[in-house]
């Protein structure tokens, strides 16, 4: 049995506020294809649950490295339905693995900022001397810039 649930309605700047995201970037996003707001009878655009959830998804695509093309041809296939999620899961999947790539940059830099931040409080501590140098520090964590 179906809940009945309310659906609310927003307008874009109560929709934009929502999301935090500028008003500019729903209307390039409805340019583009990828949302498509009802308009009321004064054209005047709104919004639905549906369509706060949608955006959620995209902006998470977005977040994760998928580009506006991407996310076209994802739009363009879902509208299509079950027969193109092949299509959709092997873009899901290269967005990921271009993802994981990026996270282990990131992992890195992360690496190197903490082991910078070690080797200055070890050396405030008198843990490590002066002629101490950072490259060295790295040495014999086994890490390398």
């Amino acid at each position: 049995m179906k809940k009945n649930m309310a659906v609310s309605y927003d307008n874009i700047g109560q929709f934009s506020q929502k999301l935090g995201v500028p008003t500019s970037t729903l209307r390039y996003y409805e340019q583009q294809g990828l949302l498509q707001p009802q308009r009321n009878q004064n054209g005047c655009r709104y919004y639905t649950d549906e369509d706060l959830t949608w955006m959620i998804f995209l902006l998470h695509l977005k977040a994760a490295g998928m580009t506006i093309i991407e996310l076209k041809r994802y739009t363009e296939w879902r509208k299509k339905g079950d027969s193109t999620v092949p299509q959709r899961l092997d873009l899901l999947r290269d967005t990921r693995h271009r993802f994981m790539q990026q996270l282990q940059v990131l992992q890195h830099h992360l690496q190197i900022l903490d082991d910078k931040i070690h080797w200055h409080e070890a050396r405030q501590q008198g843990i490590l001397h002066m002629p101490d140098t950072f490259i060295d520090y790295l040495k014999q964590l086994n890490h390398n810039l």
